[in-house]
């Protein structure tokens, strides 16, 4: 779809470097372009994030005026060796009414939501085994980068069509990542922690795992779990035809509904679920 982009004057460095293009996607904070370097024909994308009053900003190291979260949690995830799982940052812009973020733009790629439904509702173990592997190191290294993403869903991993590599986009719901809980949730509802709806509080580490967990059965099993398979998961009594034992052991595992008896993020891929030689 061919939309008119919601430039202002202050986009000049923008429109100096970049070539803007059709909408690829439209969310609650900000519209996605399709786009192009000008200097060497790079395939990019242009996210445009109007501010408002809630648009929070934080200061992080080595930039010397506090940023939109968003830039801030994205320059803090790609800081380091590059990690092929996480979307790079290639360059922003800060304004008084709004930012741009530039990333990367991985072709041809789609959502996983409409990578399952081609796939006819529901994906292999194999095929589920390479997604999950990548979707648990890219978590796991935000985390170690003192990033919670906050909002690791379907939606949020991009998978390529044709090499099946798989990154996570999109930290406009994210926070710093900090031991104390969390009494706010600005993720999607249908991955959050059981404990937030239960004590109005969360832990970064456990609800990251707890929404890996949702991934990995919606992606099996072609629908979210319902309260009674959550109640199986929990006393590991849950299972479906033509899915492994090391399977539904790894999810009984990532979606107890007691944080503290989650596997830790760290030794998910550790998993016999991941032992095994395809």
């Amino acid at each position: 779809m061919k939309v008119a982009w919601a430039a202002r004057s202050s986009d000049d460095y923008i429109f100096s470097r970049y070539s803007v293009g059709d909408q690829l996607g439209k969310g609650a904070f900000g519209v996605v372009y399709e786009g192009r370097r000008l200097e060497d024909d790079l395939k990019v994308a242009l996210k445009y994030v109007p501010k408002t009053d809630n648009t929070e900003c934080i200061a992080i190291p080595d930039h010397p005026n506090p940023l939109p979260k968003e830039i801030a949690l994205t320059i803090l995830a790609n800081k380091g060796r590059r990690v092929p799982e996480i979307i790079r940052l290639l360059d922003w812009t800060d304004h008084p009414d709004h930012f741009v973020i530039v990333l990367e733009c991985p072709s041809p790629c789609e959502n996983l939501v409409e990578f399952i439904r081609r796939h006819g509702g529901s994906l292999d173990e194999e095929k589920a085994r390479q997604i999950m592997w990548q979707a648990v190191n890219a978590a796991h290294m935000c985390c170690l980068r003192g990033v919670l993403h906050r909002d690791v869903k379907l939606e949020n991993l991009l998978i390529n069509r044709e090499t099946s590599e798989v990154k996570l986009i999109d930290f406009g719901c994210g926070d710093i990542l900090r031991m104390s809980p969390y009494r706010s949730y600005q993720g999607t509802a249908e991955y959050s922690p059981p404990e937030y709806y239960r004590r109005g509080e969360y832990c970064g580490w456990p609800a990251t795992v707890w929404s890996l967990g949702i991934v990995m059965f919606v992606m099996l099993c072609g629908h979210f779990p319902s309260d009674f398979d959550l109640h199986l998961l929990q006393h590991k009594c849950w299972s479906k035809p033509g899915l492994s034992k090391e399977c539904c052991g790894l999810l009984s595992a990532l979606l107890h509904e007691k944080p503290i008896r989650r596997l830790g993020l760290g030794q998910i891929v550790a998993h016999n679920w991941f032992m095994v030689v395809s």
